[in-house]
C-alpha cells in the first residue's frame, strides 16, 4: 500500500501504538474498488492543517478511502470490551481502523480514524463495512452537535465504496473518517482491567493523564483524580444532552469516551414531543437508554470506570472502593447543577433562588402534559412568537408564565440581556428527525447531496433565528407513525 504525497498536510504521530500491544492490533484498511467524494468537511480539514485543495485530488481521495496510508501513519485497531445494553462483552474496533494522531498547527492532537474500511481483528464474523446512510448520519448529527457546543467527536469526510453491504436489504457502501480528541473509551479500560496486568492498567491510565489530563499527573493522587475528572466531564456533556433534547440511544459503556466527547452517531435522535420516556432506537426495547435515564446510565458506567481504576486508586481493596464510591456520590449533584444552571439560561436567568427549579418542573409537566415539542417550546418563549399550540392556551401557562416574569423583573439583568441569554441558550434549529431522513434519503436513493448541503448550512449556525430555517422548524406529520432509529452495524 503506498504512501500519500506530504503536501497534503498530514502530521502524524502514533503515541498509541506505544501502549502494551495487548490494546491494538496493527491493520490496514482493505482497499475499495471505486470511491468517490461524498462530503468533504473543508474547515474542518483547514483546522487540521490540512490542504483542502489537495484533499481533493486522487490521493486525498484514497485515503478517505483506505486505498492509500499517509505518510507517518501507522494504522491499527484499537481494542477493548463494554456493557452493552447491560451486559458485557469484549469488543474491539470491528470495522474502524486508526490511522494514527494529526498534529495540528496549533499543536492540538486528534485522532484520525476510518470507519468502515474492512474487516479487522475485532470483527467477529462481520465484515467491517459500513453504509452510506449511517455514515452520512453521524455526519450530520455529529456536525449540528459541534455547531451546537457540545463535545463531540467530528466527521471529516464521507466516501462511497462503489460497492454494497448486505444487511437486511443491499445498500450502497461508505466509509466515515472521524477525528475525535482521543477513541479511549471506558470500555477501553474495562478491556485491560479484565485481560491486562495492573502495570498494564497503570500504563494506559499514565497516558490518559497525559493526553487529557496533564494538569492533574502529578496530583498526591493521580488516578483518583483521573476518575474525579471524568466523572465531571461526563455530568457536564450529559447535561449539555438534556439540554437540547439529544437521546445518545446507545449508551454502552464502550460508547463512553474519557475525553467527555460524544461518540457513536447509530440510532440517536433529537427528541419532538417532549416526554422522558421517549425511545427511538429500535433495538433500545426496554427503554434502558430512554431520554430520562441518560444521567442515570451516565453514573452507571461511570461506576465500571470506577471498578476499572481500584487497583490505581489504592492498594487495599475496600479503602480504593471508598474512594471510588465517594467521588461517584458526586455526579448527581454535579449534574444537577449544571443542567439546573443551563435550564435557568434557557429561561434568561441569570441568578439563583430556591424556587427556580419548581418553575423549571412546572413548565416541563406542562410540556409533557400537552405533548409540546421541546425545542419549539422554548422558541416561542425565546422570541415570543407565539404558536397554535394547545400549550399556550391554558390557564396553568398563563399562572407560569406570570411566575416566569415576575422572577426575571427580581434579578438585576435588563430584561434585553435575559432574551440575549436565551437566545444563546435555545436553539431556533436542531436536525429534525424527518428533515434527517430526507436528506438521507436523497443521497442514498438518487445521489444527491444538496438537501444534505442545505440542512447542513441551516444546522451550522443554530442559536441565531432566520427564515431559512422555518422550513427545518417544522414537526414531522403525525400520520407517519413513530420515528424508530438503527444503529446501522
Amino acid at each position: 500500500m503506498t504512501n500519500v504525497h506530504p503536501e497534503v498536510g498530514w502530521s502524524f504521530e502514533n503515541s498509541y501504538s506505544l501502549l502494551p500491544g495487548k490494546l491494538y492490533s496493527r491493520h490496514n484498511p482493505t482497499p475499495v474498488r471505486d470511491p468517490k467524494f461524498a462530503i468533504l468537511n473543508e474547515s474542518l480539514a483547514k483546522s487540521l492543517g490540512l490542504n483542502v485543495n489537495a484533499l481533493k485530488n486522487e490521493e486525498g481521495l484514497d485515503v478517505f478511502a483506505g486505498n492509500k496510508i499517509p505518510n507517518g501513519a501507522q494504522p491499527l485497531s484499537q481494542a477493548y470490551a463494554g456493557h452493552q445494553f447491560g451486559h458485557f462483552n469484549m469488543l474491539g474496533d470491528g470495522r474502524a481502523v486508526l490511522l494514527g494522531e494529526q498534529i495540528t498547527p496549533l499543536g492540538e492532537r486528534f485522532d484520525i480514524q476510518l470507519k468502515g474500511p474492512g474487516r479487522t481483528p475485532y470483527s467477529r464474523g462481520g465484515d467491517g463495512r459500513a453504509a452510506l446512510g449511517p455514515m452520512l448520519r453521524e455526519y450530520i448529527i455529529s456536525e449540528a452537535m459541534h455547531a451546537l457546543g457540545i463535545p463531540t467527536t467530528r466527521s471529516l469526510a464521507v466516501v462511497s465504496t462503489g460497492e454494497s453491504v448486505y444487511r437486511e436489504k443491499v445498500l450502497p457502501g461508505a466509509i466515515l473518517t472521524r477525528v475525535a480528541a482521543s477513541h479511549l473509551r471506558v470500555g477501553t479500560f474495562q478491556y485491560i482491567a479484565q485481560w491486562g496486568t495492573v502495570q498494564e492498567l497503570q500504563a494506559l491510565a499514565d497516558y490518559t493523564l497525559n493526553r487529557h489530563y496533564s494538569e492533574i499527573k502529578n496530583t498526591e493522587q493521580p488516578y483518583l483524580s483521573l476518575l474525579q475528572e471524568v466523572i465531571n466531564r461526563q455530568a457536564k456533556l450529559i447535561s449539555k444532552w438534556q439540554l437540547v433534547g439529544f437521546i445518545h440511544g446507545v449508551m454502552n459503556t464502550d460508547n463512553m469516551t474519557i475525553s467527555g466527547e460524544t461518540i457513536d452517531y447509530g440510532p440517536c435522535a433529537f427528541m419532538d414531543t417532549y416526554d422522558p420516556a421517549t425511545v427511538y432506537s429500535s433495538i433500545d426495547r426496554q427503554g434502558r437508554y430512554a431520554f430520562g435515564n441518560q444521567p442515570y446510565i451516565g453514573v452507571w458506567n461511570l461506576a465500571r470506570f470506577a471498578e476499572a481504576l481500584l487497583p490505581l486508586l489504592h492498594e487495599e481493596q475496600d479503602q480504593a472502593v471508598k474512594l471510588a464510591e465517594d467521588a461517584l456520590s458526586e455526579f448527581s449533584k454535579l449534574y444537577k447543577a449544571k443542567w439546573i444552571t443551563g435550564m435557568r439560561a434557557k429561561l434568561g436567568i441569570f441568578n439563583e433562588e430556591m424556587e427556580d427549579e419548581s418553575l423549571i418542573d412546572e413548565l416541563l409537566d406542562l410540556m409533557k402534559e400537552h405533548k409540546a415539542d421541546y425545542t419549539n417550546t422554548f422558541r416561542v418563549l425565546t422570541y415570543e412568537k407565539i404558536e397554535n399550540s394547545p400549550l399556550f392556551e391554558t390557564s396553568r401557562f398563563s399562572k407560569w408564565q406570570e411566575n416566569w416574569q415576575a422572577r426575571l423583573k427580581r434579578q438585576e439583568e435588563s430584561i434585553e440581556s435575559s432574551k440575549k441569554l436565551m437566545q444563546n441558550s435555545n436553539p431556533a434549529v436542531i436536525p429534525r428527525n424527518h428533515k434527517v431522513e430526507e436528506a438521507l434519503k436523497a443521497a442514498e436513493e438518487i445521489g444527491d447531496y444538496s438537501v444534505m448541503e442545505k440542512l447542513l448550512a441551516v444546522l451550522s449556525n443554530p442559536y441565531t433565528l432566520s427564515p431559512n430555517q422555518d422550513a427545518f422548524c417544522t414537526l414531522p406529520n403525525p400520520l407517519d407513525g413513530p420515528y424508530q432509529t438503527f444503529c446501522g452495524t
